[in-house]
């Protein structure tokens, strides 16, 4: 049987083989050996993943191709391994990778060494055929040349941009190897340790780590921007602040992150940030015989000052009493209907129109342990008289057990309402009656 042992897989005939057929089986190797200094392409990656391409037995072949340009029927989403058999095939190569997907490809034969090929680009390679350690080789290692004419020329994958002029210019440089591999590995506008200093388009040199008289600087470019600009004494938006000679800092708006603290670092005053906030606080100093301020401010036409003591702690005036207006709030419930609230926690007063038998529920009372909570309600009859009143939310006290209203028509009752235990129990008088 005709054996195909040889490095293009040529049919070879044995003695006494291919009687009447010698003509057409020499024909066809000489064909053969034609396509192997031929070019030659083959989808060789049918799907995405490592692939197979053998040479075929005395049979026509792209891979037997010198040049070969492997395509794939799918795009690629990874370096992918393309292998060359038989294992025993020792030739010389140049394959392009024009797969789809951009992925690079790694050329092997058997588990020796490997040749990855870029998308895009071409190698020289050779297989050495030592069967199950083949390995494949790039030709272009120690590619040696006395003139090369290229469009384009790369080194390591990159494209070199220079004109032969511009690389002319080293022609006659006496510097040694040295001093010119100080420049390899150097990057236009970064430092890189222990290689020269090029500079960036725009004059620009960027280093990880400066140094002034030996001492590292640790602060990154963004931090030392921060002085371009700033003030001494003065706080400019976005800047480092610099203190004043006397040690002061001036600011038209300061923004202040959770606390104001003391000298010993201890917070002082604690400040919370509400979203959308409208309205704030202002405090004045004051002159020789008036008094500071401390004012509520803001877009709103009315705003209050709520003070809020910590768990059972107190608002306490120590010195003086307080001075001014004192008046209790007055809610309007307008007509009662058959059900309403009188929240103790909104009002000192509630006004009300009787219009139908209500039932009102009192809610809101003092929840610290130690305070009474009391409102008044100034409840008026509407043109029908007889109208009945009961109250919920609590245990009701009355004098002698009882209550006793005006149920006539348009009258006027005043009540008062104390509660001494958090809202348990309410103390309930009509101290003033029939105001008509």
């Amino acid at each position: 049987m005709p054996t195909y042992v040889n490095d293009l897989r040529l049919t070879e005939l044995n003695t006494g083989e291919g009687s009447g057929t010698w003509g057409v089986t020499t024909n066809t190797n000489l064909e053969l050996i034609g396509e192997s200094l031929g070019y030659g392409t083959e989808a060789s990656f049918a799907s995405d993943a490592n692939a197979t391409t053998t040479v075929a037995d005395g049979a026509t072949d792209p891979a037997r191709s010198m040049y070969f340009k492997v395509t794939s029927g799918v795009s690629l989403t990874a370096t992918r391994e393309l292998t060359i058999a038989p294992n025993t095939v020792s030739r010389v190569m140049y394959i392009e990778n024009a797969t789809s997907g951009s992925q690079s490809i790694t050329i092997k034969q058997g588990s020796g060494g490997t040749v990855t090929i870029a998308n895009g680009n071409a190698a020289i390679v050779y297989l050495d055929g030592a069967g199950a350690t083949a390995a494949v080789v790039d030709a272009n290692t120690s590619l040696a040349a006395t003139k090369v004419d290229a469009t384009t020329l790369a080194i390591g994958g990159t494209d070199v941009t220079s004109t032969a002029a511009e690389l002319n210019i080293l022609d006659g440089v006496t510097s040694t190897a040295a001093e010119l591999n100080l420049v390899d590995g150097s990057s236009a506008g970064t430092i890189v340790n222990s290689k020269a200093v090029i500079y960036g388009a725009s004059g620009e040199v960027n280093g990880t780590t400066l140094q002034i008289a030996g001492s590292s600087i640790t602060s990154t470019a963004a931090e030392l921007n921060l002085l371009d600009g700033s003030s001494a004494g003065t706080v400019v938006n976005s800047k480092a602040v610099i203190y004043g000679a006397s040690g002061e800092v001036n600011a038209t708006d300061l923004k202040v992150g959770t606390a104001i603290q003391d000298t010993n670092g201890a917070e002082l005053i604690k400040v919370s940030a509400t979203g959308s906030a409208v309205n704030e606080v202002t405090v004045a100093n004051a002159a020789t015989g008036s008094n500071p301020t401390l004012s509520a401010t803001g877009d709103d036409t009315n705003v209050g000052i709520d003070v809020t003591p910590k768990g059972t702690g107190e608002f306490n005036v120590t010195s003086s009493f307080f001075t001014g207006i004192f008046s209790d709030k007055v809610s309007a419930l307008g007509n009662t209907g058959t059900a309403k609230t009188l929240d103790a926690s909104t009002a000192q007063v509630f006004t009300a129109t009787l219009t139908d038998n209500v039932t009102f529920t009192v809610s809101g009372e003092n929840g610290v342990s130690n305070r009474a909570s009391s409102f008044t309600l100034i409840l008026t009859n509407d043109a029908t008289a007889s109208r009945t009143v009961a109250l919920t939310g609590g245990t009701f006290r009355y004098p002698g057990g009882s209550v006793s209203r005006t149920t006539d028509a348009n009258a006027t009752d005043i009540w008062f309402f104390m509660s001494p235990d958090n809202g348990t129990t309410w103390y309930v008088t009509i101290p003033m009656k029939d105001m008509s």
